[in-house]
């Protein structure tokens, strides 16, 4: 399964690829600014985001 997260927000939600580089997957009416920020905090985030996604996972 490729590593992905998924956000949610009152104003919406996003699907981001972790992995080969973050990237949106989906966007349901998020704003640019907001997916820029939620982009940022994935970046700021990444290697505890990937240990958590690979202990629930394990892969």
């Amino acid at each position: 399964m490729r590593k992905h997260i998924h956000v949610y927000h009152p104003d919406g939600e996003a699907k981001f690829w972790l992995e080969p580089d973050i990237e949106l997957a989906r966007n349901y009416k998020l704003t640019e600014k907001q997916l820029n920020e939620i982009k940022k905090i994935i970046e700021e985030n990444l290697d505890e985001i990937k240990n958590s996604w690979k202990e629930h996972f394990g892969n």
